[in-house]
């Protein structure tokens, strides 16, 4: 499956090849039109929480590789 980059430079690349004027116009008002909206967030307090922590951990280099959280993951699923 196509990444969006891939997507958007395919719709480029063919909007290009375009010559119609009216044609344009008209894909021109449908994109103008479209609501496009930037994604927000809304953090609960005990997600701000969160990530003021994990700030707080790497801050204060309180953080494993991933090739030792795979090896205690391993290790972890052995156990069971």
């Amino acid at each position: 499956m196509a990444n969006i980059d891939e997507i958007r430079n395919g719709i480029i690349d063919k909007i290009l090849q375009i010559s119609d004027r009216d044609y344009l116009l008209a894909l021109f008002k449908l994109v103008d039109n479209s609501s496009v909206v930037a994604d927000k967030y809304k953090l609960t307090e005990e997600h701000k929480l969160l990530l003021e922590m994990s700030e707080a951990d790497i801050k204060y280099n309180r953080v494993i590789s991933q090739n030792d959280l795979d090896k205690m993951d391993t290790e972890w699923l052995k156990g069971m």
